[in-house]
């Protein structure tokens, strides 16, 4: 077998899939909906990675995590074949998605300040209403708090 080509791997899509811990089936998805290039093939048929790919690959799957639309990834990898000015709308999308993900961020930082002052809070706020001291009518306005 010739040795492969700098920049270019001879591993198995089960040592890839363990490598970027994502399934094998899921890389071929995304290959076969268009979210990941096209992945060369040797004369036997079995693929190629190159770091180029594994990046690919690795991207993509880090923004699905993160919650990005296929759509989306769609419309990044879509890009990255066009020629020209429109190919600086690829860095947009990212820009886009990486707003969004701050945005996300942001929010579950909130949820979390609320459940930490919730468990800071809940034991003195339950003898409040077994007192009597705080009813349904004077409980605190969550709400109004700036968390």
């Amino acid at each position: 077998m010739n040795e492969p080509k700098r920049g270019r791997m001879m591993l198995r899509s089960k040592d890839v899939a363990e490598m970027l811990d994502i399934s094998i089936s899921t890389i071929r998805y995304y290959e076969k909906i268009g979210i990941i290039p096209p992945i060369e093939r040797n004369a036997n048929g079995y693929r190629i990675y190159t770091n180029s790919t594994l990046n690919w690959i690795y991207l993509m799957k880090s923004l699905r995590n993160a919650g990005v639309s296929i759509e989306s990834l769609l419309e990044f990898s879509r890009l990255s074949q066009v020629k020209g000015p429109e190919r600086k709308k690829q860095k947009q999308v990212l820009e886009d998605q990486l707003n969004e993900i701050e945005g996300k961020i942001a929010e579950m930082q909130r949820v979390r300040n609320l459940l930490s002052y919730k468990i800071e809070t809940y034991d003195d706020h339950i003898a409040k209403f077994q007192s009597g001291e705080l009813t349904s009518e004077t409980a605190e306005e969550l709400w109004k708090v700036k968390f």
